[in-house]
């Protein structure tokens, strides 16, 4: 019995002695975080509790985990398989205490690394009991394979919202946006703010939203139809799938809003083929940065409309137009024709007087002398161009036609003109002018036939211009810029003018171009060059300006002066003529280079028999544009005649809306410059006899504005070669 008991209290001290390591070896650990850690046990421990991962560094795998708990428990198993033979004399268990002590501070040459515990596998096979009661701590590290998450930015209240909007955009994008770009910024977007709504917050509306509905709601003061920018209702909006879905809808409206305001509804090659303006489209992720990070959404949003001066001018018109409904209809009563007759040699001015006067005046918008009832030059004037624009005779006389004409509801009309010219602007580039310049520009107003040169926000210089003719000679919209002034230019006539023209009336008369002043060289493929040498009779008088465009189209001189005294001066074939050239070119000139000092007289000087080309060291913007409704100077609302039918395109179009179909590009056949071989009637001069350009000569483009033009052919040994020639239009 006694042995028994002997044979039990020496187990028990084993049982203590374990236990008191075990403990021992564990607070050892806990204490010794702040301090150096050069015990094989202490670092073996510690790699066994759970640590966050570096994000590029995998999770640990149990298999790690086994190896370091197994290098912990190889060194206590040896202490341990000692520690029975003195367990036997401990008089006391309290006095075990300083030996797992002894054992966990044991030195080792190096830290038990993972690498370490790989090179000695065979110290891991001895299986003994003191080692098993050692190992139930290998499931202690098992937490440490779970990946740590991340705490999220989103509020608990948003959280539902943003874990539908994950859901959306991952998968289901495309039903909000059918553009790549936005879809791309929109993941981007979203992504980065861990998909936390932006327009609501708790289910309520940012300031941000607030803003942005604000102005998708005023979209028709901008010329825009709201109901293509639809807000969603987020009253309604009481789920997370709604809020999301609300969220992703008020975003793509607003995508839209800016896409159209910025560019326009309809694509400029949906009206014509000769039109060319610099695309300019927004940038989805800039949009959304910069609505949701503004004080003003609203402000921000807005700022995608057109910036310029005659815009806003346009914008402000467009809100009195629609204010007009609600005042009073001012009716011009039946009565006799009034005229105005100026005073002439023989003749004294006549005014007449009539009652109706007043209300013309009010009618026409002329507040000066409202109550005056004479029928003078300026109430014949008003009338003249309310003719011109009403597609009337432009006489000045109030007659019947013109009485019902005025009389006519035309707000609605008036209203269209001015969405379509507003659409316009949104065509055309944002900065007009050469920064470097003062911003300088010139701008030309088909409709209006006049050219303006400005800088610095003001108007430089004007003059009047003769455009081209309705229809196949239409002055195409374009923007380019103006690099050099030929003085004294030669005509090379187009290929159009050359076989539509002048070989038909060859046909007629063989000397036609003789008598013209035109020298015709037939080249070795057949094809017919004609051109017309420089002087006073020259086509192109004696200054072109060139601004390098596919349509081959640019401003000169003219000989025939007479045809600026009319109010229509549609009559070129396509080209620009001004009126005064060579002071426009010293404006030009003074602009570019204001150390030269030129003046007219000095750009007069430099004419003769030979062309001098002045280049510009920075070219100067030009913008060819189509305002049929526009602001003058005296702040009043002015309309001229849809010369070549844009408006009624263009409005047409709209009333007939495609939705964002007409934001596509239409493509349109290129102009031909094709050159075929033509047989000349008997009797005609030609200059070369068959010694021009062959077919593989410069193209029509390069040899009328220059520029990277192919070098000739080889002439024929014992032939000069021919000089290059700029054709022009």
């Amino acid at each position: 019995m006694r042995d028994c008991l002997n044979h039990r209290a020496g187990f028990d001290r084993v049982l203590m002695t374990v236990a008191a390591t075990f403990l021992t070896v564990s607070a050892s650990s806990a204490l010794a975080q702040d301090q150096t850690r050069s015990s094989a046990a202490e670092l073996a421990i510690e790699a066994a509790i759970p640590r966050p991962e570096p994000a590029n560094v995998p999770p640990p795998t149990a298999s790690d985990i086994k190896l370091d708990t197994t290098a912990t428990v190889q060194d206590s198993a040896k202490e341990a398989s000692k520690e029975p033979v003195k367990a036997e004399a401990a008089p006391a268990p309290s006095k075990v205490e300083t030996k797992p002590s002894d054992v966990a501070t044991t030195p080792a040459p190096e830290a038990p690394k993972s690498e370490t515990a790989k090179t000695e596998p065979a110290k891991t096979e001895p299986a003994k009991a003191d080692t098993a009661t050692a190992t139930p701590t290998a499931p202690a590290a098992a937490p440490a394979a779970e990946p740590v998450r991340a705490a999220s930015n989103v509020p608990a209240a948003d959280q539902p919202v943003a874990d539908k909007l994950k859901d959306i955009i991952g998968a289901k994008t495309s039903r909000h946006f059918d553009r790549k770009n936005e879809r791309a910024a929109i993941e981007k977007f979203y992504g980065a703010r861990d998909f936390a709504p932006v327009w609501t917050q708790a289910g309520s509306l940012t300031a941000a939203a607030k803003g942005v509905i604000a102005r998708l709601k005023d979209a028709a003061s901008d010329g825009l139809n709201p109901a293509d920018y639809p807000v969603p209702d987020f009253a309604a909006a009481t789920t997370p799938d709604a809020l999301a879905d609300a969220e992703l809808k008020l975003t793509a409206s607003m995508f839209d809003y800016a896409r159209q305001a910025q560019s326009g509804r309809m694509h400029w090659s949906q009206v014509s083929g000769d039109i060319l303006y610099p695309e300019h489209p927004v940038d989805p992720s800039e949009v959304l940065a910069k609505v949701t990070t503004a004080a003003d959404a609203s402000a921000a949003l807005d700022s995608y409309n057109p910036p310029h001066k005659l815009y806003k001018e346009l914008k402000a018109k467009l809100a009195e137009l629609r204010g007009q409904g609600s005042g009073a209809v001012i009716e011009i009563a039946d009565g006799p024709a009034l005229k105005y007759t100026p005073a002439g040699k023989k003749q004294a001015e006549i005014v007449v007087e009539d009652p109706r006067v007043p209300q013309l005046r009010a009618k026409l918008g002329l507040a000066e002398n409202a109550s005056d009832p004479r029928y003078d030059a300026t109430v014949a004037e008003a009338v003249r161009k309310f003719q011109n624009s009403a597609e009337l005779k432009p006489t000045g006389i109030l007659d019947d036609k013109t009485v019902k004409a005025i009389n006519t509801p035309k707000r609605d009309k008036q209203i269209d003109v001015v969405l379509v010219n507003m659409e316009r602007w949104r065509w055309l580039p944002r900065d007009l002018g050469a920064s470097s310049l003062g911003d300088a520009y010139v701008i030309l107003n088909i409709p209006d036939y006049t050219l303006k040169v400005m800088q610095r926000g003001q108007q430089v210089w004007t003059t009047r211009v003769v455009t081209g003719k309705p229809g196949t000679h239409a002055t195409p919209l374009l923007t380019e810029t103006m690099k050099y002034i030929t003085v004294n230019p030669t005509w090379n006539v187009p290929p159009s003018i050359v076989y539509n023209e002048y070989l038909p009336a060859l046909q007629q008369d063989p000397t036609v171009l003789q008598r013209m002043g035109l020298k015709l060289e037939q080249n070795r493929d057949g094809s017919v060059h004609i051109s017309q040498p420089p002087g006073e009779a020259n086509a192109l008088g004696r200054i072109r300006f060139n601004f390098p465009n596919k349509f081959l189209v640019y401003q000169h001189d003219t000989p025939d002066k007479n045809l600026f005294a009319r109010d229509e001066r549609a009559f070129s074939h396509g080209c620009m003529r001004v009126q005064n050239p060579d002071q426009y070119a010293s404006v030009l000139l003074n602009i570019v280079m204001p150390n030269e000092k030129y003046t007219p007289e000095r750009v007069r000087s430099m004419f003769g028999k030979s062309e001098i080309d002045l280049k510009f060291p920075t070219p100067i913007p030009v913008n060819i544009t189509y305002q049929t409704a526009f602001v003058d100077d005296g702040g009043k609302l002015q309309f001229r005649k849809d010369v070549y039918g844009r408006d009624a395109t263009m409005i047409n179009i709209l009333k007939n809306s495609r939705g964002k179909d007409l934001e596509n590009v239409v493509a349109h056949s290129q102009p031909s410059y094709s050159r075929p071989a033509t047989t000349l009637p008997a009797g005609v001069a030609v200059a070369n006899n068959g010694g021009g350009f062959g077919s593989s000569g410069p193209n029509f483009f390069e040899r009328l504005f220059g520029g990277g033009a192919p070098t000739p052919p080889p002439a024929p040994v014992g032939r000069r070669p021919q000089q290059q020639r700029v054709f022009t239009r």
